[in-house]
């Protein structure tokens, strides 16, 4: 059997393991790599590389970046500061039609950039955002789709910890890819907020005009947003000036949050226990997903798929924007059915080779995809993030919820038609970077 036979074999049994047996991402990864590897080299191999594996994987410094900034996201949360967030983009756009929908995204926006998780910030503005919607006569398919899509931001507004496993596994700096996120994000949160703006042209019940308010309570509102939003650019500027390391700059967000939290008086002794609970949890998954994604990408490196094709794609005779059209449609695929992490992990070995030998940018590259890959956190069957709103919001079906998100869909497709036509969004901030 040929090598090539094997890695497809292996890849099947990966997704029948996902699918049908409910395995853990993680351990399927893992379980399927070794017995992958031990088939095509040897069984001695295999258990040499699993212990060299772990141990690298492991002991990276720059790991400890991902526990320190969901640390951060979840004092955030916990803290309650997503209700001033919400309050400030109310208090100025909550007047125009549909403006609650869009507050709801630009909240979403905000508390992204200081979680960094599509989970947590769907369950902290469902909570906060749908019960003022519901108070002003909202459409519940608006109202859940704006809040699920407006979730997805937690992804690509840094910091996020896909980009960072993406900096990991690509070998890139994290800190440019948290900038190149930066554009990505404020293009695909304008564009969000444009779709409202449509929606509600076109169906002004959907989203009547809320009370409108003076310019000394929008000031007003700002500071409930300052602490956060200092937090914020203390992260980001020390990054692009270097005075910080990923690693540092986590842990200087979770210090100056936990500070900022007892400073206001919101943060209790239940919901710092909370807090690191959950950031033990969340760090963990990732980790492990990690951990077996590194070993499936060896077994892929011994079967040489990911060279082969990498070969194959370059030698097509078409555009490389066809192929990275059809790289791109792979993925919109693999997110609707598999969890976003996971499908990226496992397919970044097989396509970022591709990506360089296209002569793609590789910052570019690792913030498109992970924009590409939003939509399966909002698309069924997955669609995790949607899943979260419709359990939260246990009065609207989750048929409705879907339906919402299908209005927003066409957001998506626009901001990723340009990112490849202007990759300038996403390269601009990283190239200013020393």
């Amino acid at each position: 059997m040929s090598l090539a036979a094997i890695g497809i074999i292996g890849i099947i049994a990966l997704l029948l393991v996902l699918f049908f047996l409910g395995m853990p991402v993680g351990f399927a990864m893992g379980v399927v790599g070794f017995i992958g590897f031990c088939s095509v080299v040897s069984f001695k191999a295999g258990l040499n590389m699993i212990s060299s594996v772990l141990w690298s994987t492991f002991s990276q410094y720059g790991l400890t970046v991902i526990p320190l900034f969901i640390f951060m996201g979840q004092i955030a949360f916990y803290s309650g500061v997503n209700e001033k967030l919400y309050n400030a983009a109310y208090q100025w756009i909550g007047h125009i039609r549909g403006g609650i929908a869009m507050a709801t995204v630009l909240a979403c926006s905000a508390f992204s950039a200081i979680c960094g998780s599509n989970a947590a910030t769907a369950a902290t503005m469902t909570t906060v955002a749908l019960p003022q919607m519901k108070k002003y006569k909202y459409d519940a398919m608006l109202s859940t789709g704006a809040v699920a899509c407006g979730s997805t931001l937690g992804v690509v507004i840094p910091p996020s910890v896909v980009l960072i496993v993406i900096g990991l596994s690509t070998e890139q700096s994290i800190a440019r890819l948290f900038y190149g996120g930066i554009g990505a994000g404020v293009v695909l949160s304008v564009l969000l907020m444009i779709s409202i703006y449509v929606l509600c042209r076109f169906k002004p019940h959907w989203g009547p005009v809320g009370p409108k308010t003076g310019l000394k309570d929008k000031l007003k509102s700002l500071s409930g947003a300052f602490e956060m939003g200092t937090l914020f650019l203390i992260v980001m500027l020390g990054l692009y000036f270097g005075f910080f390391t990923p690693a540092e700059a986590g842990a200087a967000g979770s210090f100056l949050a936990v500070a900022i939290s007892l400073a206001q008086g919101r943060l209790t002794w239940k919901g710092f226990v909370a807090s690191i609970r959950d950031t033990l949890q969340v760090s963990c998954m990732v980790i492990t997903i990690v951990a077996g994604a590194v070993i499936f990408g060896r077994f892929l490196a011994v079967t040489r798929i990911p060279f082969d094709i990498a070969s194959w794609v370059v030698g097509l005779p078409v555009s490389n924007l066809v192929i990275m059209s059809i790289i791109f449609g792979i993925y919109i695929v693999g997110g609707a059915i598999m969890d976003a992490l996971a499908l990226l992990l496992i397919t970044i070995p097989i396509f970022f080779p591709v990506a360089m030998q296209l002569g793609y940018d590789p910052i570019w590259f690792g913030v498109t995809i992970t924009v590409v890959t939003t939509l399966g956190a909002v698309t069924p069957p997955v669609g995790a993030t949607t899943y979260v709103v419709g359990a939260i919001a246990k009065d609207v079906p989750l048929e409705d919820v879907f339906k919402g998100v299908a209005y927003f869909l066409p957001a998506y497709i626009i901001c990723i038609l340009m990112l490849m036509i202007f990759p300038r969004i996403i390269t601009f901030l990283p190239s200013f970077m020393k």
